[in-house]
């Protein structure tokens, strides 16, 4: 029914009612007809992120032996992983280097055929850009789901900047075109759901404001999603959420979730690119820290 900005604002809004206010300081806008496809709907850009992906050899990550692990990356994480970013793509953000860093590294890990396609979907805030009139106070969805694709060959053997590149340009798609194709699309293929074969789900929350949400009791010690792989397909989605280290150094926290062997593989992959050997101590710690004030 919402994103995270607007599970956000509901939050902040119990919490000054939960403060003595009589009403919210924002208050909630419905108006989901801004969103409505246009009459009559035409799709004019490409959305392969709802393609129909068949899956005969069951590649979809199964249900049980699944491994939970959470990655911290802080200034030097980061300042690792850009080693590997090419000249012509410096002005690259924090988030598209690690999603680059994570798609291929999941990618090893899992162990497709070289041939076949990985997908990584970047879901893209669209509120406040360009033209879309989504008002102060619009509490529903207001994102895209843009998709990069590569066969597994290339995302392993090439360098980060293929992966990286193709990243950029799915980020850079989404306009208010786009926007307005993907609402005709909705109504012309009755409201399909996007393609999770070989598909990696990445959402960027460090600014949505979950540790901000006050109900009383003071400054939250934790706020946003609880692990990785959540959904109806485990193990297709992970959060980049804000933290703060054992050491006191602000960074992100990226919760993942896959089959065992794939973990272990993943693990060291990463390590490889950090050039460290494990970096989910210092999350450990984190972890133990969250509950201790939970």
């Amino acid at each position: 029914m919402s994103d995270a900005p607007g599970l956000v604002q509901f939050l902040t809004a119990l919490g000054e009612m939960a403060h003595g206010a009589s009403a919210p300081s924002i208050s909630p806008v419905w108006q989901r007809e801004l969103l409505f496809a246009r009459d009559p709907p035409q799709v004019t850009c490409t959305h392969r992120e709802y393609d129909e992906v068949e899956d005969p050899k069951g590649t979809i990550i199964p249900l049980d032996g699944m491994a939970h692990k959470s990655f911290f990356f802080g200034p030097a994480e980061m300042a690792a992983l850009r080693r590997f970013v090419p000249s012509h793509l410096k002005k690259c953000s924090t988030f598209e280097v690690l999603t680059a860093c994570l798609w291929r590294c999941r990618s090893i890990a899992l162990k497709p055929d070289p041939e076949e396609e990985m997908r990584i979907i970047c879901i893209v805030n669209a509120r406040g850009k360009f033209n879309l009139p989504l008002p102060t106070g619009y509490y529903g969805n207001g994102f895209a789901f843009p998709v990069a694709i590569s066969s597994a060959r290339d995302l392993s053997k090439k360098p980060l900047g293929h992966a990286l590149e193709l990243v950029m340009k799915a980020k850079s798609d989404v306009n208010e075109e786009y926007m307005k194709s993907i609402a005709d699309l909705m109504v012309i293929k009755n409201r399909p759901h996007f393609a999770v074969v070989r598909a990696f789900v990445v959402s960027d929350v460090t600014h949505a404001g979950f540790d901000v949400v006050d109900f009383g009791w003071g400054k939250a010690a934790y706020g946003g999603p609880a692990k990785g792989g959540v959904g109806v397909i485990p193990g297709v989605a992970s959060f980049y959420i804000p933290s703060v280290n054992h050491k006191g150094e602000s960074g992100i926290v990226v919760p993942i979730c896959l089959p065992n062997g794939a973990m272990e593989i993943f693990v060291q992959e990463l390590d490889n690119m950090l050039g460290q050997d494990t970096n989910s101590q210092g999350l450990e710690e984190h972890k133990l820290l969250v509950h201790s004030r939970l």
